[in-house]
């Protein structure tokens, strides 16, 4: 009886979040414009993010290594998660770049990350699986991760439950005809 009752607490955890998982909308990122560190699979450098879509960013990396140095522009689709500052992300991309040894390289990218705005600061963080296929190259393929760490530059407009509340506004007479749909991050 003890084990009945365990797999349905289990269950019962289970369904609440993926009902709060599918409850809120299309939440991604509170921010226009990013950039930061990037820490990975033996190389590090820099990571610049720019909102240009409502739920989609590119990302431009500049990465070094004790051998290599190779530069990455990536498209990346945002998705919620449990909440405004948690998202899941998903893209492609490509890279170039030289290394000592073997010369001129190319290839094509994919990623798959998670994202966390950091709650009353300016920061980003991030960790993702990035793999490559590689031509010319001794590599034909890589399997890095990587975490980010970024400053935001641009905020994105608030929209959140409270904005207006407490700074007045110029339609204090006017009634509002705004849908009442819950605005997420990326809304």
């Amino acid at each position: 009886m003890m084990f009945l009752f365990s797999v349905f607490q289990k269950s019962l955890l289970l369904l609440a979040l993926l009902t709060l998982g599918t409850a809120c909308p299309a939440l991604a990122q509170k921010y226009r414009t990013a950039a930061g560190l990037r820490f990975s699979s033996g190389l590090y450098g820099l990571t610049v993010q720019q909102k240009i879509l409502p739920k989609t960013t590119l990302e431009g990396l500049l990465l070094a290594g004790t051998r290599e140095v190779t530069g990455t522009v990536l498209a990346e689709q945002h998705f919620g998660l449990l909440g405004p500052s948690l998202n899941y992300y998903f893209g492609a991309g490509a890279h170039i770049g030289n290394n000592k040894d073997t010369g001129a390289f190319g290839g094509v990218d994919g990623i798959a990350g998670l994202e966390y705005k950091i709650a009353l600061t300016r920061f980003v963080v991030s960790a993702d699986f990035k793999p490559t296929i590689e031509f010319n190259s001794d590599d034909w393929a890589r399997f890095a991760t990587g975490i980010s760490v970024r400053y935001i530059l641009v905020k994105e407009k608030k929209t959140g439950l409270f904005n207006g509340l407490f700074n007045g506004s110029k339609d204090k007479g006017k009634t509002k005809t705004k849908s009442s749909k819950r605005r997420g991050l990326f809304d």
